[in-house]
């Protein structure tokens, strides 16, 4: 069942080195186009992939109102990873300890708080897509270093 909810105001993007992220996949890198990004966000990428997202997630309207309580929405971050040549992302979540924390007087299961998790990485994943297909047209011009190695002919 689709999740009725209008799209929240997209993320602001802050100045976050997406390395120091605890799932970090991302190369070193000092161009993350964090501004044009947040910009295709307010031109509309973050509304199309936010109904996308919505006609086929798996959280239902009690998990969606814990996460706008806990105001996960404005926690994403997207950034260009030139490297792979591709948006990269990191999805706000809830934390393993999320019973010691009480963080949410409606949170009380793990199928909850796995839902909400899984939730949120998919509308990550649904902003990245619509961001690369719809709106992202730069080429990332990569050399390779003169001082390789040469394994032979």
């Amino acid at each position: 069942m689709p999740l009725d909810a209008d799209p929240p105001e997209p993320p602001e993007l802050e100045t976050i080195d997406p390395n120091e992220y605890e799932d970090a996949q991302v190369v070193d890198d000092t161009d993350y186009r964090r501004d044009e990004i947040e910009q295709y966000l307010r031109d509309g990428a973050w509304d199309r992939a936010f109904e996308t997202w919505a006609e086929d997630t798996g959280m239902s309207a009690e998990d969606y109102a814990i996460v706008v309580d806990l105001d996960l929405m404005e926690r994403f971050d997207f950034f260009w990873d030139s490297y792979a040549e591709r948006v990269g992302y990191h999805a706000p979540g809830l934390p393993e300890d999320w019973k010691q924390m009480d963080i949410h007087p409606d949170l009380d299961s793990w199928g909850t708080v796995s839902a909400i998790n899984a939730g949120l990485t998919e509308l990550g994943q649904e902003v990245c897509d619509v961001l690369k297909d719809d709106y992202i047209e730069w080429e990332t011009e990569y050399e390779a270093p003169d001082d390789l190695p040469d394994f032979g002919e």
